[in-house]
């Protein structure tokens, strides 16, 4: 029976984070390591997840790694990490009348206003503000900056 493995977290240089993780990946691989599988989540700053079966290995494992500092005292399971895991709708945080810039695609640059926010197909409704006729236009959710959130009146 294989052992059962916890999730352990490393404390890291701030933004340093995918670094480190990349590094641990290449360490382990090379010393043939039970580590199990790494974590960099953008929410969670200055910290790495690894899955291992044993606080000792992350502890070898990060003693040559620039960047990470200490595994932290304790563990966490997969439940506990899970909400990292589950993929956020790229809509998530925009609202009608807000107002954000596109960042990518033929219209990259322009700002326009939010109509309809469409979490189901991640696309938003958009109205730009220097068209000569305002025509709604539909682009998906992760080509765009918020750049104030504004409630139409």
């Amino acid at each position: 029976m294989a052992e059962a493995s916890v999730v352990f977290v490393v404390k890291t240089t701030a933004n340093q984070e995918r670094s480190v993780a990349n590094m641990i990946a290449m360490v382990a691989r090379k010393e043939h390591l039970d580590i199990r599988a790494i974590l960099a989540p953008d929410e969670l700053k200055g910290y790495v997840l690894v899955e291992s079966t044993s606080s000792g290995i992350v502890e070898q494992v990060i003693q040559t790694v620039p960047h990470a500092r200490a595994v932290i005292k304790g563990q966490s399971s997969i439940e506990e990490i899970s909400h990292f895991l589950t993929p956020k709708p790229t809509v998530t945080g925009i609202t009608e009348g807000a107002i954000i810039e596109i960042t990518s695609g033929p219209f990259k640059g322009e700002r326009a206003r939010v109509k309809r926010v469409d979490e189901g197909h991640e696309e938003i409704t958009v109205e730009l503000f220097d068209a000569v006729v305002p025509i709604p236009i539909t682009i998906r959710g992760d080509t765009v900056r918020v750049l104030r959130k504004e409630e139409e009146s």
